[in-house]
């Protein structure tokens, strides 16, 4: 794989969690009004952190990393770092927001992968789980607000009930064919940490190699344990999550195709554009004209639908 000495951030927003006092918790939870104007941003942008949105009442679409969903209340849209999301012509949006870093999830680490495969989907029915999950966000609100003592457990457990819920609610059908399910494995465990790797700035400019010694294994043992976990090489997650930061900035940003070929972990542009059209069908100028028409015209087709969308 090229790759460049040095990856400057993208120009994208990034937006990071600021809890204020005297909660001083990685974690927040609220409405769209309470949690501000930003909960509901309509230009693409990324976060550090996790999101997870009920949405209970509104119009619009979201849109996660170019595919796009009518708002249907009642609604679950999972957003993890990294992702590039907007919410496109909403009004009136209602429902309940929770902003959460990667410590909250330190004593349930197996509620890290199953927020990547809930958020393979820009929103799902909330189903037969809609009326639980708005009794446990409200038990939520009330115990973030009062803080009692005892209060980080409570909310940890019962953000991971949330998590267990809105994965029901998904339904073992309408997961992604290549996420792994939860596993208490070597495997399964190497497959997460990789992927969170990969997640970080820059992660895709890198090696394999690299993401081997990161984990202290070798290389061929690295190999071996992605590929059971996830039924691909590190290689194609790698060549795979390029494809996808290379879409978020053409679709989302100003950016040169030079700059984004760096960000995405080229040094040669001309490499870049052959290696995109291959793996979309597309020039990245190709999919920049086709990205920005989607943008301003709904009725588009989506990139969900396309046979090379992510």
């Amino acid at each position: 794989m090229d790759r460049p000495a040095h990856t400057r951030l993208p120009d994208l927003p990034l937006h990071r969690l600021d809890v204020p006092l005297p909660h001083l918790l990685p974690f927040a939870i609220g409405t769209f009004d309470s949690i501000g104007p930003l909960s509901r941003a309509a230009f693409p942008h990324r976060h550090t952190f996790y999101e997870i949105v009920h949405v209970t009442g509104g119009s619009g679409a979201h849109v996660l990393d170019l595919v796009r969903r009518t708002v249907e209340p009642p609604q679950l849209c999972v957003i993890t770092p990294g992702q590039v999301h907007h919410w496109a012509d909403a009004e009136e949006l209602t429902g309940n927001v929770v902003l959460f870093d990667e410590d909250f999830l330190l004593p349930h680490t197996d509620d890290a992968a199953a927020l990547r495969r809930l958020a393979g989907r820009p929103g799902h029915p909330a189903g037969d789980q809609a009326a639980p999950i708005a009794a446990l966000l409200a038990d939520m609100a009330t115990e973030a607000r009062d803080l009692p003592p005892g209060h980080h457990g409570v909310l940890r457990a019962y953000l991971h009930i949330l998590i267990a819920r809105a994965t029901r609610a998904l339904g073992p059908t309408d997961a992604p064919a290549d996420s792994p399910a939860p596993a208490h494995d070597r495997a399964a465990e190497a497959a997460a940490a990789f992927g969170r790797l990969l997640c970080e700035p820059g992660g895709v400019s890198r090696p394999v190699g690299w993401y081997a010694r990161q984990l202290g294994m070798s290389a061929g043992h690295f190999q071996t344990l992605v590929r059971r976990a996830t039924g691909l090489s590190p290689g194609s997650l790698i060549r795979r999550q390029q494809t996808l930061e290379a879409k978020r900035l053409l679709s989302g940003t100003n950016m040169t195709v030079r700059r984004i070929a760096n960000v995405a972990g080229f040094s040669d542009p001309a490499y870049f554009c052959r290696f995109f059209r291959r793996e979309t069908g597309m020039s990245p100028g190709e999919f920049r004209t086709w990205a920005v028409r989607m943008h301003h015209d709904p009725r588009t087709e989506s990139i969900a639908g396309h046979p090379d969308g992510p």
